[in-house]
């Protein structure tokens, strides 16, 4: 049997660690890697010629679409393995449309970002954010003792997490190591999910009631946008903590600003809409806000993890054997 022809698309500054020698000699043992440089035009002949010969295309963060048109190009392709999360804005339903099958790395980049929200919840509940202010403006520390008097810190604290996607889950079981009393809201967990092991389903109002943190983990959708506003945040307690690794826009960020100019609560914020805020935006000057430029997910050396997880997908096609993270054309809409 002939081996299967592989080539990359994604842009190459994007996604540096993410194919590293190891892996591209083990991906070499099952596939002949027809370009080991990645694509980042599909639309020029030299990118027409090599989809005419591959039969697996990987992609990854800055890749071209894959549009009907990139279909009609590659008349062998069988497998796209995106060695990144979502997927939603990379292909066009052609690619199903042909038969070509496709699977990700989501769960991959899940991990950090699952690390990032148990670190910040740690640390926004022992308001250690706050605390380094106060040691920086008072080295005397009198200020940093009167607060660590407060009610803060990480017993018998109660956590909110917001949607049990696969990051929320990972989340959900982190968190089991704590002396924590774990909520969640999910239209589509029903009693009896494992994720329920350890936690109890409510509401959103109650959630954001009863919560220390709240932790955002839903998919950004039509119905989901902006789910998360002033009415939401007004039911938060006093000194409770926001956190936000999944999409800016699952937030009114004009009413949480609002709320955080109050002093009331405070947040650690990777995700904002628009991506990268206005010049003068609040956030960046907030006391009360940990704003980071996200990060959450894959950098670094963890970027590896998605290209293990993409070739553990291919060995696994190569071999004829079920893929473990394919993803069906009805989940999409689901998806972040």
């Amino acid at each position: 049997m002939m081996r299967p022809k592989l080539a990359f698309a994604m842009a190459a500054d994007k996604t540096r660690h993410v194919f590293d020698a190891q892996a591209l000699a083990r991906l070499g043992h099952s596939c002949d890697i027809v370009r080991a440089e990645p694509l980042e035009d599909l639309s020029s002949p030299e990118a027409r010629a090599v989809l005419g010969e591959i039969d697996i295309l990987v992609t990854g963060w800055g890749c071209p679409v894959v549009t009907a048109q990139v279909v009609q190009s590659a008349p062998r392709l069988k497998l796209i393995a995106h060695a990144a999360g979502t997927v939603k804005f990379t292909l066009d339903h052609a690619v199903y449309d042909a038969g070509i099958r496709v699977t990700h790395a989501a769960d991959a980049n899940a991990v950090p970002v699952a690390e990032f929200t148990l670190a910040s919840i740690i640390f926004a509940n022992k308001r250690v954010f706050e605390l380094r202010d106060r040691y920086r403006t008072d080295p005397g520390r009198r200020s940093s003792y009167a607060l660590m008097d407060e009610p803060i810190g990480n017993y018998h604290r109660t956590i909110g997490l917001v949607g049990a996607s696969r990051i929320g889950r990972k989340v959900a079981r982190l968190l089991r190591g704590f002396d924590f009393t774990v909520l969640i809201c999910d239209p589509f967990v029903r009693p009896g999910d494992p994720v329920l092991e350890r936690a109890e389903l409510v509401d959103l109002d109650s959630l954001m009631a009863r919560s220390d943190v709240v932790s955002i983990h839903a998919p950004s959708l039509p119905s989901t946008r902006a789910m998360i506003g002033a009415s939401q945040l007004g039911l938060m307690r006093d000194g409770a903590a926001f956190i936000n690794t999944a999409r800016g826009a699952l937030v009114d960020e004009a009413a949480l600003v609002a709320e955080l100019q109050t002093g009331r609560i405070h947040a650690v914020i990777d995700v904002t809409d628009p991506e990268i805020p206005a010049a003068g935006s609040p956030l960046y000057t907030l006391p009360n806000v940990f704003l980071t430029p996200h990060v959450a997910g894959a950098v670094g050396t963890e970027r590896l993890r998605l290209g293990e997880m993409a070739i553990e997908e291919i060995e696994r096609f190569v071999a004829g054997v079920p893929m473990e993270f394919e993803i069906e054309p009805a989940l999409l809409e689901r998806l972040a």
